[in-house]
């Protein structure tokens, strides 16, 4: 079953979802992550790198197990007393490299990236192993790094969405889309008000990456707060509801199906508890035969990974919490408030409303 979490920015999905993405990977779901305004709108085309973290060509889907483990790796030479557990030959070795890179270059084409896999577990390149890299490291290209060391606050936070990709182990999509900034609206009347009628809902762009991608579920934001972005992403997503399945693979309608998530911090800040507390007008584009219910995700185990996860993205943490110390606490403390509403027998909630049949 692959879930798809679609996030206005870069750090919404870790924010709002992180320990029911963190449950889900744990019980070997697929997971994949569509960031719609990730880019500056400077850019002319897309980039070799754009491209390739578009994920052009193929589905995003991860296997159930963590790719690569050499545990999984069985010896070319049978093993007995008198033999070591490992004496292949070199050009058996030579054989099985490369057939674990063919292997490799499958799998992270699928998922938008791309890794040499090194049965020797050497690093190559130049490049740090993976085990030795409590977040499994990023992705890194010059243009990026070098744009992120020069201040760049896109390519910054974008190198902070790969790292979360690594450690919870998902895939990405950006779809790089201008964030509000760039597309003109200036101070908080505007950026959190309505949006303008010159700023449509980006609707058929999610729609080609939903249907490309094929999930069974589909997590959009509820709004709560306001942010333009958040906003239009929510509606881009409840337009799903009124179209029909267009692909082939079995499984049920959207309605059931997309599923909208608690803005985090937003509503910790607004004290949002009901549906009521949304401002008018929030989910006009529900079809009329379609409801809200409310479902609950324990996350009791998963509560610490979440606030780890947070933590990647450093750029957002002094201005949303005044650091690290305040996001954990506001994290714990909407967890348990929600768990509380929701008589979650671990203690600790994540809160979506899916869409029901009315």
């Amino acid at each position: 079953m692959t879930h798809v979490f679609v996030a206005p920015h870069p750090d919404d999905a870790a924010l709002s979802c992180g320990g029911l993405i963190a449950s889900l990977r744990e019980l070997g779901q697929n997971v994949a992550i569509v960031t719609l305004y990730s880019g500056t709108g400077t850019a002319n085309g897309l980039t070799p790198y754009q491209r390739e973290a578009l994920g052009f060509g193929s589905k995003t889907i991860w296997p159930a197990t963590v790719a690569f483990n050499r545990s999984h790796l069985q010896a070319d030479y049978p093993e007995d007393s008198s033999q070591a557990p490992w004496q292949a030959t070199s050009a058996q070795l030579e054989a099985t490299q490369a057939d674990a890179d063919a292997a490799a270059r499958r799998f992270w084409q699928r998922s938008s990236w791309y890794r040499r896999a090194n049965i020797h577990n050497e690093p190559l390149a130049g490049q740090a192993l993976v085990d030795d890299l409590p977040t499994q490291g990023a992705v890194l290209t010059a243009e990026l790094t070098d744009a992120a060391a020069a201040g760049e606050a896109m390519a910054r936070r974008r190198l902070e969405d790969e790292r979360f990709a690594a450690f919870a182990e998902v895939s990405m999509v950006w779809l790089d889309l201008p964030d509000a900034v760039f597309r003109g609206y200036e101070g908080d009347d505007e950026l959190l008000g309505p949006p303008r009628a010159d700023d449509p809902a980006p609707v058929e762009l999610l729609r080609r990456e939903i249907v490309r991608l094929e999930p069974q579920r589909v997590y959009l934001p509820m709004g709560i707060g306001g942010h333009v972005d958040h906003q239009l992403t929510r509606d881009a997503g409840l337009d799903l509801l009124h179209l029909a399945r267009t692909w082939v693979m079995p499984g049920p309608d959207y309605v059931g199906n997309v599923v909208l998530y608690e803005d985090f911090p937003y509503a910790w800040w607004e004290d949002f508890g009901r549906l009521e507390d949304m401002p008018p007008g929030s989910f006009d584009l529900l079809p009329p035969d379609v409801s809200l219910t409310a479902e609950y995700a324990d996350i009791s185990d998963q509560l610490e990974r979440k606030i780890r996860s947070i933590a990647i993205y450093e750029s957002q943490l002094e201005r949303l919490f005044d650091g690290d110390k305040a996001m954990a606490d506001a994290v714990r403390g909407y967890a348990a408030r929600t768990g509380d509403i929701g008589r979650v027998p671990g203690g600790l909630a994540e809160r979506y409303w899916v869409t029901t049949p009315a």
